[in-house]
């Protein structure tokens, strides 16, 4: 009995997780239907705040091909998060990120398909390890 009840309030504390995770994710899950949200973020961040390459490169003490070098990166998706981070902050920026499943689905519905298909998986894998 106080095993189930263990259980229970774990599995209590996994779902208010799930859902917390989810409420500080929701703008991320927004961003990441639209088809490539970020590729080309930096150098449309370094437009729109009209912060001039040379300022950019001078604040990271690289040349301006650095910077451009750092731009294609980022839209090849090779760029570090270091790297990210460091332009960013060159142009009074921070980094944001978020993990969040594909389709627009929360983390509470992936969830609960993994767990279902992991059920699922078990009952098969039980019929026919029992020859039935």
């Amino acid at each position: 009995m106080r095993f189930e009840r263990e259980r229970t309030m774990k599995e209590m504390e996994r779902k208010l997780v799930l859902r917390k995770l989810d409420a500080e994710m929701r703008p991320f899950r927004t961003a990441g239907n639209r088809r490539d949200a970020t590729r080309g973020l930096l150098r449309r961040v370094r437009h729109a705040l009209h912060v001039p390459l040379k300022e950019i490169a001078g604040r990271m003490d690289v040349a301006r091909s650095g910077v451009f070098d750092l731009e294609k990166s980022e839209m090849k998706s090779s760029i570090t998060l270091r790297s990210l981070e460091r332009m960013a902050a060159a142009m009074g920026c921070k980094v944001v990120y978020g993990i969040v499943p594909r389709d627009g689905r929360t983390l509470e519905q992936l969830a609960e398909e993994r767990l279902l298909t992991d059920i699922l998986r078990d009952r098969v894998e039980g019929t026919v390890n029992s020859g039935q």
